[in-house]
């Protein structure tokens, strides 16, 4: 019979990365402390290096609700304020007898 593979959070993971990182232990302390392979162990320490630069990166980072909220009203302004400007221009165009093409 097989053994059920375990399936670690990310917070788990974070936390034996970064005591990995610490240096304070070594990997197979860590490994042995977890009950988890120290390769395992090693791989999740180059990961989180490798992905430490992205927290400090805007355009990288997830965004939250509150980024994606504000981020969309800001485009519905500025649809508003292009629809506002064409209804305008397409006024002008009629009084000074430009022709328009139809926005179907």
């Amino acid at each position: 019979m097989k053994k059920q593979r375990r399936k670690h959070s990310p917070e788990f993971k974070a936390r034996v990365a970064l005591e990995a990182i610490k240096g304070v232990k070594t990997v197979s302390q860590i490994a042995q402390e977890y009950e988890i392979h120290p390769v395992m162990v090693s791989n999740w320490k180059k990961e989180m290096l490798s992905h430490l630069p992205d927290v400090f990166d805007k355009d990288k980072r997830p965004k939250t609700d509150k980024d994606i909220a504000k981020e969309k009203e800001q485009l519905q302004r500025k649809v508003g304020e292009l629809t506002m400007d064409v209804e305008f221009l397409e006024k002008k165009c009629r009084q000074l007898g430009i022709p328009v093409k139809d926005r179907s």
